[in-house]
């Protein structure tokens, strides 16, 4: 990792996969992430695994310790609904990378599920600015390829046409049209897909899955956050860092919560994108807003 003043290399508009842990920043180009296809760091004191699947349009970072006990984690090359299965070094067992789950080896059918933090898809002009003292990935990987914008899977990006076949065809939405992914715990059988699109022009929208309810904030660049919503309704959004509420009452964006003038706080909550096509050959009942 190398300071933002550091990397050079990186244009304004470069996509970068960004989040923060306990006052910590961190950026992961996907330029770079698109030809290794996972992280692995130590972010803010906790292990994480950022999982990316290049076919299904996923980054998800899971936190990697169980009980106390650190799993390592690589990327199998192995796919389920042309889902990117991980792997464990420890026992060599095969982990779904949409849910965190082991699922063919050892360790399937054991209860265990790996917890997962919030990640944004942004710009790295953005991202700098908000995040000034922020770590990004360096081009000395220990690998010799072509970091170029748009250089890896340039041709299965630029198409709609997949690489592999999923059960599941469904034209509400073009097979990667990336959609903003949710699920929480609380509710395990109810997955929501929101089509970026729609949120680009709503950049305020409200929302439930469970008992959990939330509000989705979406920037001037596209970037999406989610965070509880609690009894507050914002009556504006800057798309920025600003929101005013229904009492008049200023808050202030940070990545980890929204915090109000008064001193009040909303916790972010985990989201990602994905490709339609892909979160719905995982989650086939994910309702849909679009």
């Amino acid at each position: 990792m190398i300071s933002a003043d550091a990397a050079t290399y990186l244009n304004d508009d470069d996509v970068v996969f960004a989040l923060e842990i306990n006052g910590d920043a961190r950026a992961y180009p996907k330029r770079i992430l698109a030809w290794h296809e996972m992280f692995v760091d130590t972010i803010g004191g906790v292990e994480i695994a950022g999982v990316y699947c290049t076919l299904c349009g996923t980054v998800i970072p899971y936190e990697t310790q169980i009980d106390g006990v650190n799993i390592e984690f690589g990327t199998s090359g192995f796919l389920y609904r042309a889902n990117k299965l991980m792997y464990d070094r420890q026992t060599s067992s095969l982990w779904n990378t949409l849910t965190g789950e082991p699922v063919l080896g050892p360790l399937a059918n054991q209860g265990l599920k790996l917890e997962y933090r919030p990640i944004v898809t942004t710009r790295w002009s953005d991202w700098k600015r908000l995040h000034p003292d922020t770590q990004v990935l360096s081009l000395e990987t220990g690998h010799r390829r072509d970091y170029g914008e748009g250089v890896a899977y340039r041709d299965y990006f630029s198409t709609d046409r997949l690489m592999f076949n999923t059960p599941y065809d469904d034209n509400r939405l073009s097979n990667k049209q990336e959609v903003l992914a949710l699920r929480f715990p609380g509710a395990p059988k109810d997955q929501l897909a929101i089509d970026t699109a729609f949120l680009n022009e709503n950049p305020i929208h409200y929302d439930r899955i469970g008992l959990q309810s939330f509000v989705v904030l979406t920037d001037e660049t596209g970037a999406n956050r989610v965070y509880e919503q609690g009894d507050v309704e914002f009556v504006s959004y800057d798309r920025d860092r600003v929101l005013i509420d229904q009492t008049g009452t200023s808050w202030r964006l940070e990545e980890h919560q929204l915090v109000s003038s008064e001193g009040l706080t909303l916790k972010r909550l985990p989201a990602h994108r994905a490709y339609w096509f892909g979160w719905r050959a995982a989650f086939p009942e994910t309702r849909l807003i679009k």
